[in-house]
């Protein structure tokens, strides 16, 4: 099968090396270098950096709207793939672009769809405590995450799991699941099961502030959160007006009548004990201004925290 492969992310690079590996791969697109870290530096995208050391021809359009991609889409149309496989691409394809190959174009999604449809499948499945969740293959169409399935790959999701982990089995699974798809294609057998549009859930883009914690949530979605937003953007919280960033929390079996983000009690050996809305809960991993990550343990040596403090947002 001759392929233009679209990705961005590390999440996307899986999936490219099994297409190289087993497919014609003529070109890769993505997104235009950006600039990062202190220095604001341009940053090429993990995908590219794989189609360069493939030696690949890369193509990065900031749009592909036809006003103002012309270029790109002359190109795209004259290397004449049978398909285009998305992956986190972090474009929309217009209908232009969809009908091109013959094959249209399919996309690997990080959620058994049509649960989560959009930018941040893996981050709402930890965020809402699943303990499913998996890859969906689908046909493409104008909409977000709205086309007909045609492979699933269902994962298991441990309690203490943390996005990076997740993460890197979802990406996995993609690539396994990209070449199941493209086999059934090639073999004119491969099936368009329509979504339940009742059944669907979005989880949109992150941002900074989704970071905060609410003290007054129940321990086990403040848990989730600490799960899910690690390492970007992090959980936070601020202690007397300083930010804190709280990475890892677990549950204590205490009873407080205190309100909810007041500190219990401080234990050098065990961490920094914080009433919830229905509980309380260790926080075992912490970081704060000007500070690098570390166990509570370790935190509490050089610095020190109060019992009676109320944390906030």
């Amino acid at each position: 099968m001759k392929i233009i492969y679209m990705g961005t992310p590390a999440f996307a690079v899986p999936a490219l090396v099994s297409l190289v590996k087993h497919h014609q791969v003529l070109a890769v697109c993505t997104q235009p270098d950006r600039p990062s870290g202190r220095g604001y530096k341009l940053s090429q995208s993990p995908v590219k950096e794989k189609a360069l050391e493939y030696g690949l021809p890369i193509l990065q359009p900031e749009t592909l709207h036809i006003n103002s991609s012309k270029e790109t889409r002359a190109a795209l149309k004259a290397y004449g793939a049978d398909i285009f496989v998305v992956a986190a691409y972090g474009l929309l394809l217009p209908k232009g672009v969809l009908n091109m190959p013959r094959f249209g174009c399919i996309n690997i999604h990080a959620s058994l769809l049509p649960k989560y449809r959009g930018a941040s499948p893996i981050h709402a499945a930890l965020l809402n405590g699943d303990t499913k969740s998996g890859i969906t293959i689908m046909h493409m169409d104008v909409g977000i995450d709205t086309g007909d399935m045609i492979v699933k790959k269902e994962l298991n999701i441990s309690p203490d799991e943390r996005f990076p982990s997740l993460h890197d089995r979802m990406a996995i699974a993609g690539a396994e699941a990209i070449l199941e798809a493209i086999t059934l294609l090639e073999n004119d057998n491969a099936p368009r099961i329509p979504q339940d549009d009742t059944l669907s859930s979005y989880a949109p883009m992150l941002k900074k502030t989704d970071g905060a914690i609410n003290w007054e949530w129940e321990s086990e979605r403040i848990i989730n959160q600490t799960r899910a937003l690690d390492p970007w953007p992090g959980s936070y919280t601020m202690y007397n007006g300083n930010p804190l960033k709280i990475w890892r929390l677990k549950r204590a079996e205490v009873e407080s009548e205190k309100p909810p983000g007041q500190i219990l009690e401080v234990d050098p050996a065990k961490g920094v004990l914080i009433k919830t809305g229905n509980g309380t809960v260790w926080a075992t991993e912490l970081q704060g201004g000007g500070s690098k990550r570390m166990s509570a343990v370790d935190y509490l040596r050089g610095r020190k925290i109060e019992v009676g403090v109320r944390l906030n947002m």
